[in-house]
């Protein structure tokens, strides 16, 4: 029998969202340790959930006797290990423009106001608020701003990022999209990406991924 797959997850992280949409696209059972990012100092910074993930981040997906981190890593292995029904498509060229997509939200737009950048520029920089919030909201501007033109212009779109299932790069824009209305972003701009936000949140594995539908939901 298949160990059931355990992930290590905070209900408002979007690292963490983005897995749970894809494990939920798959149809796989998953059990979700809460690891609160902000109680305590940072759960994630005890020392056996460190021991767990060094970089003290989440997600991280235990399945089994192995361990896995990074959210692009977890979904891409999830693809391998179970490829039905599919995050990426079945040709090179639309692989590539789709993990183009997803790395675009996931390596671009949300390193730059991750919860550690954030707290770093309060406690060692002491910045004020604003200017925080103003950082934020460029780089969200900036990088929607690209994948707005970049989906609006392709003949490969659809439904969702690429084609009309959706896929890896959903997975990714979903949750980056939640941060951007904490942050009271203007979307007015960004058609595109909130026709195909509207689409996925539709489904019933993006609604049940939502923060607001976690077990450890504040």
């Amino acid at each position: 029998m298949q160990q059931a797959l355990t992930l290590y997850s905070y209900w408002r992280s979007s690292a963490a969202y983005r897995v749970r949409i894809g494990l939920n696209l798959k149809g796989l059972d998953y059990a979700i340790v809460p690891v609160h990012l902000v109680r305590d100092g940072g759960q994630q910074h005890a020392p056996a959930y460190a021991a767990l993930n060094p970089q003290e981040l989440v997600p991280a997906l235990r399945d089994g006797d192995r361990v896995l981190t990074q959210s692009l890593a977890i979904l891409e292995y999830l693809e391998e290990t179970h490829p039905q029904p599919a995050l990426l498509p079945a040709d090179a060229a639309g692989r590539a423009r789709v993990r183009a997509l997803a790395q675009l939200v996931a390596c671009d737009i949300h390193p730059l106001n991750n919860l550690r950048v954030l707290q770093f520029f309060d406690q060692e920089w002491n910045v004020p608020q604003a200017e925080r919030d103003e950082w934020i909201l460029h780089w969200m501007r900036t990088g929607f701003a690209a994948m707005e033109a970049s989906l609006a212009a392709s003949a490969q779109g659809g439904r969702f990022c690429h084609g009309d299932a959706p896929g890896l790069a959903d997975c990714c824009l979903v949750p980056q999209l939640y941060n951007a209305r904490r942050f009271h972003l203007d979307m007015e701009a960004f058609p595109t990406l909130r026709r195909i936000e509207a689409a996925c949140l539709a489904l019933p594995a993006f609604d049940a991924a939502r923060p607001e539908n976690q077990p450890d939901a504040a």
